[in-house]
Protein backbone atom coordinates (compact mmCIF):
# COMPACT_ATOMS: atom_id res chain seq x y z
CA UNK A 1 0.00 0.00 0.00
CA UNK A 2 1.34 3.51 -1.09
CA UNK A 3 1.19 6.01 1.45
CA UNK A 4 3.82 8.67 -0.55
CA UNK A 5 3.79 9.53 -3.87
CA UNK A 6 6.31 11.08 -5.39
CA UNK A 7 6.58 13.07 -8.89
CA UNK A 8 8.28 15.75 -10.47
CA UNK A 9 11.36 14.34 -11.30
CA UNK A 10 13.33 14.05 -14.52
CA UNK A 11 15.95 15.71 -16.67
CA UNK A 12 16.77 18.97 -16.66
CA UNK A 13 20.07 21.43 -17.73
CA UNK A 14 22.96 22.65 -15.44
CA UNK A 15 21.05 25.60 -13.87
CA UNK A 16 17.71 24.94 -14.69
CA UNK A 17 14.78 24.23 -12.23
CA UNK A 18 12.81 21.15 -10.86
CA UNK A 19 10.07 20.94 -8.54
CA UNK A 20 9.63 17.60 -6.45
CA UNK A 21 6.29 16.96 -5.02
CA UNK A 22 5.16 14.34 -2.28
CA UNK A 23 1.74 13.49 -1.59
CA UNK A 24 0.74 11.55 1.78
CA UNK A 25 -1.79 9.52 2.25
CA UNK A 26 -4.64 10.98 4.35
CA UNK A 27 -5.03 7.64 6.30
CA UNK A 28 -1.20 8.88 7.62
CA UNK A 29 -2.28 10.52 11.27
CA UNK A 30 -0.58 14.16 12.16
CA UNK A 31 2.52 14.16 9.77
CA UNK A 32 4.92 15.90 12.19
CA UNK A 33 8.14 16.55 9.74
CA UNK A 34 8.16 15.74 5.71
CA UNK A 35 11.37 16.64 4.12
CA UNK A 36 13.86 14.70 1.10
CA UNK A 37 16.66 12.96 0.85
CA UNK A 38 18.93 11.58 -1.71
CA UNK A 39 21.15 9.10 -3.14
CA UNK A 40 23.24 8.66 -6.01
CA UNK A 41 24.53 5.33 -6.76
CA UNK A 42 26.94 3.89 -4.36
CA UNK A 43 26.62 6.41 -2.42
CA UNK A 44 25.43 7.44 0.90
CA UNK A 45 21.29 8.33 1.50
CA UNK A 46 22.03 11.95 2.79
CA UNK A 47 19.28 14.17 4.05
CA UNK A 48 18.36 17.27 1.92
CA UNK A 49 16.22 19.46 3.07
CA UNK A 50 13.06 18.79 6.10
CA UNK A 51 10.32 20.74 7.55
CA UNK A 52 8.41 21.09 10.14
CA UNK A 53 4.53 20.94 10.57
CA UNK A 54 5.25 24.65 12.23
CA UNK A 55 7.36 25.50 8.83
CA UNK A 56 10.24 25.38 10.40
CA UNK A 57 13.16 24.39 7.63
CA UNK A 58 16.58 22.69 7.13
CA UNK A 59 19.18 22.40 4.62
CA UNK A 60 21.89 20.29 3.66
CA UNK A 61 25.24 23.11 3.16
CA UNK A 62 25.23 21.39 -0.71
CA UNK A 63 21.82 22.85 -1.35
CA UNK A 64 21.56 25.91 0.96
CA UNK A 65 20.20 29.02 -1.93
CA UNK A 66 19.48 26.82 -4.74
CA UNK A 67 16.17 24.87 -3.05
CA UNK A 68 13.58 25.41 -0.86
CA UNK A 69 11.48 22.87 1.07
CA UNK A 70 7.59 24.04 1.51
CA UNK A 71 4.13 22.07 2.64
CA UNK A 72 0.79 22.15 2.24
CA UNK A 73 -0.62 20.86 5.76
CA UNK A 74 -4.36 20.67 4.06
CA UNK A 75 -2.98 18.46 1.27
CA UNK A 76 -0.27 16.49 3.17
CA UNK A 77 2.13 17.76 0.29
CA UNK A 78 5.57 18.24 0.56
CA UNK A 79 7.70 20.32 -2.35
CA UNK A 80 11.24 20.51 -3.08
CA UNK A 81 11.62 23.73 -5.27
CA UNK A 82 15.10 23.31 -7.17
CA UNK A 83 17.41 25.91 -8.51
CA UNK A 84 20.56 26.62 -10.12
CA UNK A 85 20.50 22.51 -10.34
CA UNK A 86 24.06 21.12 -10.85
CA UNK A 87 25.69 17.87 -12.59
CA UNK A 88 26.50 16.72 -8.73
CA UNK A 89 21.86 17.19 -7.77
CA UNK A 90 21.80 14.56 -9.71
CA UNK A 91 20.83 11.23 -7.63
CA UNK A 92 17.51 9.19 -6.77
CA UNK A 93 15.50 11.85 -4.64
CA UNK A 94 13.27 10.44 -1.72
CA UNK A 95 10.60 11.79 0.56
CA UNK A 96 10.36 11.51 3.59
CA UNK A 97 7.49 11.75 6.09
CA UNK A 98 7.48 11.45 10.38
CA UNK A 99 3.87 11.08 12.18
CA UNK A 100 2.79 12.69 15.17
CA UNK A 101 2.60 8.45 16.22
CA UNK A 102 6.25 8.43 14.97
CA UNK A 103 5.91 6.13 12.50
CA UNK A 104 8.10 6.52 9.26
CA UNK A 105 7.35 6.64 5.94
CA UNK A 106 9.36 6.49 2.50
CA UNK A 107 8.33 6.88 -0.91
CA UNK A 108 9.33 5.37 -3.86
CA UNK A 109 12.22 7.85 -5.17
CA UNK A 110 12.13 9.73 -8.45
CA UNK A 111 14.84 9.97 -10.83
CA UNK A 112 16.70 13.54 -10.95
CA UNK A 113 19.35 14.19 -13.75
CA UNK A 114 20.87 17.33 -14.33
CA UNK A 115 23.38 17.28 -17.83
CA UNK A 116 26.15 19.60 -18.02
Amino acid sequence: QVQLVESGGGLVQAGGSLRLSCAASKSIFSIYTMGWYRQAPGKQRDLVAQITSGGSTSYADSVKGRFTVSRDNAKNTVYLQMNSLKPEDTAVYYCYAISGGRESYWGQGTQVTVSS
